[in-house]
């Protein structure tokens, strides 16, 4: 990112390229956003999407565990940790993410 660019920017700008399948040119864009702003739930959480679509399953997991330390009600995050568990052949492990996204939410699966 450089000083001309503000973090909306290249959040909007991860976004564009997330939404045009480009996953990991988008993943690229948020990872030093997330570094920058730990705090930031969207954009980590845009970051784990990006990662959990390109195949990187253990950075979307390591992403949406730390949206989950800090925000434990976060009941997409459930989701979609679930979800990676599951992909990972962990269905175990994600049962209990699931149930927890279900009963938060009446979440479709994705």
């Amino acid at each position: 990112m450089t000083s001309q660019t503000t973090h909306a920017e290249e959040y909007a700008r991860a976004q564009l390229f997330f939404d045009s399948k480009a996953y990991s040119d988008a993943a690229l864009i948020l990872a030093p956003l997330v570094a920058e702003e730990p705090g930031s739930t969207a954009a980590r959480l845009l970051l784990a999407r990006a990662y959990y679509h390109s195949a990187q399953l253990s950075r979307a997991e390591a992403e949406l565990r730390a949206v989950l330390e800090r925000d434990p009600v976060e009941s997409y995050a459930h989701l979609m940790l679930g979800r990676t568990l599951e992909r990972q052949g962990r269905t175990a492990e994600a049962a209990p993410h699931l149930r927890l996204a279900s009963a938060m939410t009446d979440f479709e699966p994705f």
